[in-house]
């Protein structure tokens, strides 16, 4: 059988488990070269065969003339000659459409080794310095001249058919020499669930996002597209803010929340049945928090002694914080991939606070932590206006630059005993922010960008953005203003790339990175003379240069 010089052992050789090369990558890499070669081969072939076609055509019309003159010829048209040995090997030769075939079936197997159905991992690793500099309230300065940390991500992605898919990650984000292993009665709230990852405070490898993905093309017999998937959610560095993270957008609107959570989301695409350019509504909900007793034993939050549980194995304990819920929607009305609209509303339940008890300590007013509590719950509003290419063809620079504006509000709905973000006892305050950036092309090379963003909070502003990647405190959480510059560069194609940030954040008002009760998330003017004004913040900035590996 004449075959390809490709198909004889190539693919069962690569696909066989007795292979030569010395590590997985190697592997992967001789699968995907022999992939790209057999695409090759079947360009050629399906060429071949057009021309092939071509040439049967003509034959056929020269030979439909030829038997018409024969029928005038009679008798003294001659006999064919009979065929050789030869021409019945050629008639023997595979078809080429039959190799066609082979090749195809050889690469979907070699793409489902290297890809497919199979997990494929990635690995994302970030080297990062800063300078932070804090001014206090009181004039003092604080810092750090060169903070620096290790970001690892591990990506996890299988794709067990068309409609079904699984991904996670893990993640390790640690400063340079820290390591886990401190004790306390009171952890240190980098561990709290929502931001476990985000923060470098030691060695211990998390999961960072875990969850399933089902996607169909129509919905209980309808022209709708949707998905729906469930697990802990890639609920970080959503929408715009992933700009200036260099990152793909995850789900949420990065102004009003970027925090992990565990929840599910559902999206529908209306575009079809509505005929509106990008319309889709997404439903999302989780639990931020569970109301559970320990299964063998807990801890007297006053004392911090263990005790034995009071009852039986994660059973609901009425002396505990409430179940922390959200749920909300996106909903985009409209965009044709240079403009774009966009909204997002939640609503957040059993929001907690720190528990602060007054105390004196060496002759000195002071406060002491007995765990948390729940001060009521939020409403979340968000709207955005995108812009990718200004004008209409008016430049390479102009056509390759994004431009966005957010605007957010916050509405609280305490506890009839618990005041919010500085409110009275039993009070709904309003909280706003805006948020404007410009993305453009770097003048250094093609796919460098350079950014300047500016976001300004009201005096009860309040989002969920613990987990921004800012080392000096969520910039979009600021009641003040704050201000933003970066430039981001590539330096191995997309596989190494470096950045430059600078942040710049000015407080108008204490709170901005607390909690959402009157204890940490009070909103006091700052200013020189207020009270304990060596403990806050007035002036934060942070200079960052790191180099990130991503393959």
């Amino acid at each position: 059988m004449n075959k390809p010089l490709l198909i004889s052992l190539a693919a069962a050789t690569l696909l066989s488990s007795n292979l030569s090369a010395e590590s997985m990558y190697e592997r992967i890499q001789a699968m995907e070269l022999q992939m790209k070669k057999m695409q090759n081969e079947l360009t050629t072939l399906k060429a071949k065969e057009a021309q092939t076609l071509s040439k049967d055509e003509e034959t056929d019309e020269a030979k439909s003339e030829d038997e018409g003159d024969d029928e005038d010829e009679g008798d003294d048209k001659e006999e064919a000659p009979e065929k050789s040995s030869d021409d019945e090997g050629e008639d023997e030769a595979e078809p080429i459409q039959d190799q066609i075939d082979e090749i195809q079936e050889s690469i979907t197997e070699l793409n489902k080794a290297t890809n497919g159905n199979h997990l494929k991992f990635g690995v994302d690793y970030r080297f990062a310095i800063d300078n932070m500099q804090y001014k206090m309230a009181d004039g003092s300065t604080q810092g750090n001249d060169a903070f620096m940390t290790n970001r690892f991500w591990l990506n996890m992605d299988w794709k067990a058919n068309n409609n079904l898919s699984f991904r996670g990650q893990l993640a390790y984000n640690k400063a340079f020499g820290a390591r886990s292993g401190w004790n306390s009665n009171y952890p240190a709230m980098e561990t709290f669930d929502w931001i476990t990852n985000e923060n470098a405070y030691d060695d211990v490898v998390r999961v960072r996002s875990a969850y399933f993905l089902y996607v169909n093309d129509t919905f209980l017999g309808t022209n709708i597209p949707w998905t729906f998937s469930i697990g802990r959610r890639p609920s970080t560095n959503g929408h715009l803010v992933n700009l200036r993270d260099d990152d793909g957008a995850a789900s949420p609107m990065g102004h009003t929340i970027n925090v992990e959570f565990d929840g599910l989301s559902s999206k529908f695409s209306l575009e079809d049945v509505t005929g509106i350019n990008g319309m889709y509504v997404k439903l999302c909900a989780g639990r931020g928090g569970t109301n559970a007793n320990a299964k063998l034993l807990t801890v007297d939050q006053s004392s911090g002694n263990p005790v034995v549980a009071s009852s039986p194995a994660y059973a609901s304990n009425e002396n505990d914080i409430g179940d922390i819920d959200l749920a909300g929607l996106i909903f985009v009305p409209w965009t044709n991939g240079q403009y774009g609209i966009a909204t997002q509303y939640y609503y957040a339940n059993n929001l907690i606070d720190a528990n602060l008890v007054p105390t004196m300590i060496a002759g000195q007013p002071a406060y002491l932590i007995n765990g948390m509590k729940t001060v009521g719950g939020m409403h979340s509003i968000t709207a955005n206006f995108t812009i990718s290419g200004i004008g209409n063809e008016v430049s390479d620079y102009l056509d390759d630059t994004f431009f966005f504006l957010s605007g957010a509000m916050n509405i609280t709905n305490p506890q009839s005993d618990q005041g919010m973000l500085g409110s009275d006892i039993g009070e709904s305050v309003t909280g706003y922010s805006v948020w404007a950036g410009l993305q453009m092309p770097s003048f250094m090379t093609d796919e460098g960008r350079w950014g300047l963003e500016y976001n300004k909070g009201s005096k009860y502003w309040r989002s969920i953005t613990y987990a921004e990647d800012t080392n000096i405190g969520s910039k979009l959480a600021a009641r003040g203003d704050a201000y933003e510059v970066y430039f981001t560069e590539p330096l191995i194609e997309d596989i190494l790339s470096m950045q430059v940030r600078y942040t710049y954040i000015d407080y108008k008002y204490t709170g901005s990175n607390g909690f959402f009760g009157n204890d940490t998330g009070s909103a006091t003017e700052i200013s020189e003379s207020m009270m304990g004004a060596g403990a806050f913040v007035d002036t934060a900035q942070d200079i960052r240069f790191y180099l990130r590996y991503r393959y």
